[in-house]
């Protein structure tokens, strides 16, 4: 074989080559990748806690392309972060974007401190605060490093606004127990400090553990006030520490440690005298499902206002990687 037609047989090759794996004679653009990390929070133990992925410069994503990414990851949540310049992000805050694998949520706790985590180790690991841009406002997040060398995170809510009470007979049948089991001391009430959840104070840990959950009972009845979820604490708990033991058990799994929930538990307690004003207490949470959580919760009661909810904890990386789209 001449030279000439040597190279043209290895240059007919090499095209077949690219062709095959869609490379430029193709025409197509090359795949994007979009980094990402994963959490576990409100724990120092890796494999407990609550799961969160992380997608650290989401930038080029399309709404559409960040709900599919949720539904890849299949968390409960996944996070976004869009970069932007250091004076904005310093009035503003970093701007996030939460994502469930069914929609877009305006806040949810564990989300906000895992992902300020990852932005403390990634990018500012010195930062005694780091503010977050969510769709319901600025989220502010403290740091302070303890004697053993963990990172203990700690948000700040919205302050608490209360909403309607629920009776021990309408409530006990929609979770499968007695109206016995459930507190008659401290009220059923629906709370928000960012999102409402219904607080459903039971009276052990039997009780709580027997939860038989009509769900499509619950939707109805909580769809008249325009609520979603109970959030299950009793006061008897598996840890001495712990003030109240919580769950979160919704149609088609069970949340480990839920944020958004904690905090208005906080200011439910405080204003119920569970909790002193500005008493830090720990909820305990994901035993149920093996993934223990521990949510360090407080609030200070203003009068008959619960103001300066704040909810923290630890944190932990487990997984880093890339996403390719």
């Amino acid at each position: 074989m001449s030279e000439p037609a040597r190279r043209r047989f290895l240059e007919s090759i090499a095209a077949s080559a690219a062709l095959s794996v869609g490379g430029a004679v193709t025409g197509r653009p090359a795949g994007r990748t979009h980094a990402f990390v994963q959490w576990d929070v409100f724990t120092s133990e890796k494999l407990k806690g609550n799961p969160l992925a992380v997608f650290t410069d989401a930038r080029g994503l399309a709404d559409a392309e960040m709900a599919a990414i949720a539904r890849e990851t299949n968390l409960s949540e996944t996070t976004f972060i869009f970069p932007r310049d250091s004076a904005t992000e310093r009035e503003r805050g970093v701007l996030v974007r939460i994502f469930t694998p069914r929609e877009e949520l305006p806040f949810a706790g564990h989300p906000t401190l895992g992902t300020a985590m990852a932005l403390r180790a990634s990018r500012l690991p010195d930062a005694a605060e780091i503010a977050l841009e969510l769709k319901i406002g600025k989220i502010p997040v403290v740091f302070h490093k303890e004697s053993d060398g963990r990172v203990f995170g700690e948000m700040r809510q919205k302050d608490a606004e209360f909403g309607e009470s629920h009776t021990r007979d309408a409530v006990a049948p929609l979770v499968g127990l007695k109206v016995d089991d459930i507190a008659s001391d401290v009220p059923i009430q629906a709370v928000s400090t960012g999102s409402f959840f219904v607080i459903l104070p039971l009276k052990s840990l039997a009780a709580i553990r027997s939860l038989r959950m009509n769900y499509a009972g619950i939707s109805e009845y909580l769809a008249r006030t325009g609520r979603r979820n109970f959030y299950c604490v009793t006061r008897e708990t598996e840890d001495p520490k712990a003030r109240l033991h919580a769950r979160l058990v919704f149609n088609g799994g069970e949340d480990p440690a839920t944020g958004s929930a904690a905090g208005c538990a906080a200011a439910w307690m405080v204003k119920n005298g569970v909790a002193r004003s500005d008493e830090q207490v720990l909820i305990e949470q994901g035993a149920e499902v093996r993934r223990q959580g521990r949510i360090f919760v407080r609030a200070i009661r203003q009068g008959q206002d619960v103001v300066n909810v704040r909810v923290g904890g630890h944190a932990a990386e487990v997984i880093r990687g890339e996403y390719s789209l």
